[in-house]
């Protein structure tokens, strides 16, 4: 009799355990823009709170180099671009769920300088024989590095600029750049210069010198999470996560 007792309580002691343990978290794989960085840490430190069984996975780059990771069939479930250009591509090409792409925020192009810098005091005036390095995100594969690219023809001085031009992988190393003061001038958004607090912004790009700056996000039709990412989606929609990301200077596109 005590043999059976015994291999009860056993059996209703780990049935207990196994109750009471945290059941194994769902990782969402969210690849997004290098200038999300400070902005998705806040956001996702509120999600898992919110969501205990369901944790991130951020994965940030340029948004054309993440673009190529998705489509070389990275494991990623959700994506976060800063400009519309690299999720229309992965449109085109079938890679995105059905219904889930919307514009999540907006941002502002700036041009900063080292700290205490008060020169170049405008786009046009890098032509400076003063401003010897420029650093600008990669145009190829980084939407800063783009958007500085168009701001440049709309003032007629990308020719003059070539020679010095300093390309980074990402807007953060742009951000960088400046902070250290190995460059005379950076162009990045706003929010990463607002949230560095390490550089002089010198200029503001006017509306119409390069087009809208747009966040949108989807999921991957190969997500391996794709009711996980619908609920990190909804947060992302939420007035929860407004909040934060206005709190890092971002415009909500998104009505909660």
């Amino acid at each position: 009799m005590k043999r059976p007792f015994a291999r009860l309580l056993l059996g209703t002691a780990l049935a207990l355990l196994a109750a009471l343990s945290p059941l194994p978290a769902q990782t969402i794989v969210v690849s997004a823009a290098a200038s999300l960085k400070d902005a998705l840490a806040d956001v996702n430190t509120a999600f898992a709170a919110k969501h205990p069984g369901m944790a991130v996975d951020l994965n940030l780059a340029g948004s054309g180099a993440l673009q190529q990771q998705i489509e070389q069939g990275a494991p990623v479930d959700v994506f976060i671009s800063a400009a519309t250009k690299q999720m229309d591509a992965l449109s085109a090409k079938g890679l995105l769920m059905d219904g889930t792409v919307f514009h999540l925020l907006g941002n502002k192009v700036v041009l900063v300088g080292p700290p205490g810098a008060t020169k170049p005091a405008s786009f046009e005036a890098l032509t400076d024989t003063t401003v010897k390095r420029i650093a600008i995100g990669e145009p190829g594969s980084v939407p800063a590095g783009q958007y500085a690219q168009q701001i440049f023809a709309y003032y007629k001085i990308a020719d003059a600029l070539k020679p010095r031009l300093i390309f980074a992988k990402d807007v953060r190393m742009v951000l960088t750049y400046a902070e250290t003061g190995n460059v005379d001038a950076g162009v990045v958004y706003m929010t990463d210069a607002m949230q560095s607090g390490k550089v002089a912004i010198l200029a503001e790009a006017p509306a119409g010198s390069h087009d809208p700056v747009i966040y949108p996000a989807a999921i991957i039709k190969a997500a391996r999470q794709p009711e996980a990412a619908r609920t990190y989606l909804a947060f992302l929609k939420s007035p929860d996560a407004a909040e934060l990301f206005s709190k890092r200077g971002f415009e909500i596109l998104v009505k909660p």
